[in-house]
């Protein structure tokens, strides 16, 4: 799974504002027209697909929820919520 936040170099609490200037930034630089690097259309190509996803807000919000279930935030305090979640019920007296 890609991750759209490391491709336009924003973090996940990034504003619309915020990931609309990254973008802009980030495809002028990686421009087939304007970069003569061998990989800059598919990198022009995946940021082009990150701001589709990030300026959407349904299909931001529907790539958040995904990426949480793939744990890719922070895998050890997900795995600390789930646990401590998991202990807290099964501990308490009925």
């Amino acid at each position: 799974m890609t991750d759209h936040y490391s491709a336009l170099g924003v973090t996940s609490s990034a504003s619309t504002a915020d990931i609309k200037t990254a973008f802009r930034r980030l495809a002028a630089h990686y421009h087939p027209d304007r970069n003569a690097s061998p990989d800059a259309p598919a990198r022009f190509r995946l940021v082009q697909t990150a701001y589709e996803v990030l300026s959407d807000d349904a299909k931001r919000q529907a790539y958040d929820d995904n990426r949480r279930r793939n744990l890719l935030d922070d895998p050890l305090q997900t795995a600390r919520d789930i646990w401590g979640s998991y202990l807290s019920r099964i501990t308490q007296t009925p």
